[in-house]
């Protein structure tokens, strides 16, 4: 099957209905390529599939429903994931197993699909947290496949319909910046619409981009740091920046850990989430997946949170 055969077959996606799901429908389905969406059965979330948009109801464990929804597919974008939750356990599913499940169906297949990892730069860091351990044993997982294979690691992702870092950007232009990392941290960034491009970015060039990880992000020169972030995002009221204190955190996160055992629910804010808050530094290198695609991004911070409020 040659490329331009290809490029016009199906991309079968999970984790279609979540924030960076929702997007690679958009740009999939307006570049003109069939997307076979993989969704749980019973979603409550199928309002968020397009209409162009194929949808196969099949849980992630069940490896027989998986290689029937992945026949005629070319490529499948990984996308699914857990970012919230109080143990590994919480993690796993998502993160580990369902792509593991996912693999081994894709390899029953007579012409077995690229798979495109969406990953998370944490993967670098497993040691920090049970999330970031559990990115990284995904991509252990994928690795060990004899399947074609592409990672993604980006680092934070923001744009519309995110609600991670939203709430961050809205205290600012309220007139708060609630300082969560060091002082002198420094952090990569992305819009969900640049990670989107980067990954038809990586269909356009599959054989260039196999068996390879990037780090898109938006190539501002050492990352950004607080100050930057604030500028970027303040509106027209003066902001006062509060540090809070890692001790703080730490001790909001154990209570949170604590109440979300007693009434079962995922939190975010965990003593993990705080060790990865408190790194020095997030920074990506974007060089190769330049080099291999010549995918470039277009949206910079101050331009994508401008677009965000004005869709708020």
């Amino acid at each position: 099957m040659d490329e331009d055969r290809r490029l016009k077959s199906a991309i079968a996606l999970t984790g279609a209905t979540g924030f960076i799901g929702r997007e690679l429908q958009r740009q999939l389905c307006a570049a003109g390529m069939p997307v076979r969406a993989l969704v749980r059965p019973n979603t409550r979330h199928a309002s968020h599939l397009l209409p162009a948009v194929e949808r196969h109801q099949v849980a992630l464990d069940d490896e027989r429903a998986l290689a029937a929804a992945l026949q005629d597919v070319a490529t499948v974008v990984y996308c699914a994931g857990s970012v919230r939750g109080a143990g590994p356990a919480d993690f796993a599913g998502a993160n580990i197993d369902g792509l593991r499940h996912l693999c081994r169906a894709a390899s029953q297949l007579p012409t077995p699909p690229h798979i495109l990892l969406i990953s998370s730069l944490a993967a670098t860091r497993p040691h920090l947290s049970d999330y970031a351990r559990s990115k990284f044993e995904g991509e252990q997982v994928l690795r060990a496949t004899a399947l074609p294979w592409t990672v993604l690691r980006p680092p934070a992702v923001y744009g519309p319909g995110d609600r991670e870092m939203l709430p961050l950007f809205r205290a600012i232009r309220s007139g708060i910046a609630l300082i969560v990392g060091p002082r002198a941290q420094r952090l990569s960034l992305l819009h969900v619409e640049d990670l989107a491009r980067a990954v038809l970015a990586c269909l356009a060039h599959r054989e260039q981009c196999a068996g390879k990880i990037f780090e898109p992000d938006d190539e501002r020169a050492d990352g950004y740091g607080w100050t930057d972030i604030v500028d970027a995002a303040r509106g027209a009221m003066p902001v006062v920046q509060l540090t809070i204190p890692r001790a703080v955190l730490n001790l909001i996160a154990h209570i949170n850990l604590g109440l979300s055992r007693v009434f079962r629910y995922a939190p975010m804010l965990t003593p993990g989430k705080v060790r990865e808050l408190s790194e020095p530094s997030w920074l990506c290198d974007n060089s190769g997946l330049r080099a291999a695609t010549g995918w470039v991004p277009q949206v910079s911070l101050r331009t994508g949170i401008t677009r965000l409020f004005g869709r708020a």
